[in-house]
C-alpha cells in the first residue's frame, strides 16, 4: 500500500471474485442494474472498475425469483466486474409511501405498486445473496439533516443492533451463486461526534472486513462533513477498506481521499450529465448554454472519452435543444469517464508522492462551475 506523506491519502488493492479494485475507487450508481443511459461495454471502455446497485430497487423489480433464475445480477446485466450493493435502507425512507421502524426491521409500502414489505437484517442479506454482489451493506437507518439528537441516537443504536444481526445472517446463509461476498459495517450518527465514536467502536467489535461511513452528504455543512470523516478515519482500522457513501463532487472526493477514504459512490456523474452539465479539469460547465451554439470543440480537448473524441459542444447543445436522447448518453459517458480519469490520477499521485501538492494546485479549479452548470442537477 502506497501512502502520501503529507496527508492520510493511501493507495491499495481489494481482491473480489469478479476482479481487483484499485483504490481510491469511484463506483457509478447503477440503481436498478444499469448505470442510466450507458451500456456495460461503454462503462468498461470508460475505465469503470465496479458499480453500485441497490437492493431495495432490485428486490421490487425484477424480484428475487428472477435474480435467482438469472444466476445473479452479474450475468443478468452482462457485467463481469465487481458490484457493491446498498442495503436499500435509505431508499425505504426516501421513496416508500409508508414506513415504520420496528425492533427487528422496517415495514414499508412499495413506491412501485403500493404493496407492503418487511425488511429485516437477515432479509436484506438474502436479497444481496440473490443479487450476488461482491460487497454488501447491512440494513441501516440514515438520519436526515438537520435531525434532533434523540432521533439520531435512536437510529444509530438501531443500526448497530441490525449490524450484528446482519453479520450473524451473513455467516449463517450460504452463498447462492458460489462466489464469496463481503459484508461491511456502516457507521451512522449524523454530525454528533460521540455517536460516531460509539458506532465505530462497536462495529470494530463485530469485526467487519470493511467499514462504511453513512449519513453524510444529506445537507449538513461542508465543515461538519469533513470533521466527521476525519474523526472516523482516525478511529477506523488502518488495514481495512473505508467507504464514504454518497459523496461525489470532484473536489470533495480529493478532500476525502486526503482524509484516508478508499471507496466512493454517487449519482452525480450521470444525473448532472442528463441535465447537460459536464465535469472537466477546469470545473463544471453547461453544454446547453447559448454560447456553446457554435463551439466546435470537444467538452475537453485533453479527454480521451468517446464523446470528446467524436463530438463537439455545439453538437451536444443541438441535441439537448432538439430533446434527443443521445444528448443524455453522451454527456453522461463523458462524466463517468472523467471520474475514472480523476481517480486514476489520484492513485498515480499517491504513488509518486505528489498528491498533496497536486490537490492544492487543482482543487479550486475542480470546484468551479460556470453560471447555469450548478443548477443542472
Amino acid at each position: 500500500m502506497a501512502r502520501d506523506s503529507q496527508s492520510r491519502a493511501r493507495r491499495g488493492r481489494l481482491t473480489t471474485p469478479h476482479g481487483d479494485l484499485e483504490t481510491p475507487c469511484f463506483f457509478p450508481v447503477g440503481t436498478a442494474g444499469t448505470v442510466k443511459t450507458l451500456s456495460p461495454d461503454e462503462l468498461v471502455r470508460a475505465g469503470v472498475q465496479g458499480i453500485l446497485a441497490n437492493s431495495y430497487h432490485l428486490y421490487l423489480r425484477p424480484g428475487l425469483e428472477v435474480l435467482h433464475a438469472a444466476g445473479g445480477l452479474h450475468p443478468f446485466m452482462h457485467w463481469d466486474r465487481p458490484i457493491l450493493t446498498d442495503s436499500g435502507g435509505y431508499q425505504v425512507f426516501s421513496l416508500a409511501r409508508l414506513k415504520r421502524v420496528e425492533d427487528d426491521g422496517v415495514l414499508f409500502q412499495s413506491h412501485v405498486d403500493g404493496s407492503y414489505h418487511f425488511l429485516t437484517p437477515a432479509k436484506v442479506i438474502e436479497i444481496q445473496r440473490a443479487i450476488g454482489s461482491d460487497l454488501m451493506m447491512p440494513l441501516d437507518l440514515c438520519a436526515p439533516y438537520p435531525v434532533p439528537r434523540d432521533q439520531a441516537k435512536e437510529w444509530h443504536e438501531q443500526t448497530l443492533l441490525w449490524a450484528a444481526d446482519a453479520r450473524a445472517a451473513h455467516l449463517a446463509q450460504p452463498f447462492v451463486h458460489g462466489k464469496a461476498q463481503e459484508l461491511w459495517g456502516i457507521a451512522q450518527g449524523s454530525i454528533f461526534e460521540d455517536l460516531r465514536r460509539e458506532a465505530v467502536a462497536r462495529l470494530m467489535d463485530i469485526d467487519f472486513p470493511g467499514y462504511a461511513i453513512g449519513g453524510l452528504a444529506v445537507g449538513e455543512p461542508q465543515s461538519a462533513l469533513s470533521e466527521i470523516v476525519e474523526l472516523c478515519s482516525d478511529l477506523l482500522p488502518k488495514d481495512k477498506p473505508r467507504y464514504l457513501m454518497g459523496v461525489g463532487m470532484p473536489a470533495d472526493l480529493l478532500d476525502a481521499v486526503a482524509l484516508g477514504m478508499d471507496f466512493f459512490d454517487c449519482v452525480l456523474p450521470t444525473r448532472v450529465g442528463r441535465g447537460g452539465s459536464a465535469f472537466t479539469w477546469n470545473g463544471r460547465l453547461s453544454v446547453k448554454a447559448a454560447h456553446e451554439k457554435e463551439a466546435f470543440t470537444p467538452i475537453d480537448r485533453n479527454c480521451s472519452c468517446d464523446t470528446c473524441r467524436n463530438f463537439t459542444r455545439a453538437y451536444l447543445r443541438h441535441l439537448f435543444v432538439a430533446e434527443e436522447l443521445l444528448a443524455l448518453r453522451l454527456v453522461s459517458l463523458h462524466n463517468v469517464h472523467f471520474y475514472q480519469e480523476l481517480m486514476t490520477e489520484v492513485r498515480e499521485r499517491i504513488t509518486s508522492g505528489t498528491f498533496s501538492q497536486w490537490r492544492a494546485e487543482i482543487r479550486d479549479a475542480l470546484a468551479a462551475a460556470e453560471p447555469g452548470a450548478e443548477n443542472s442537477d
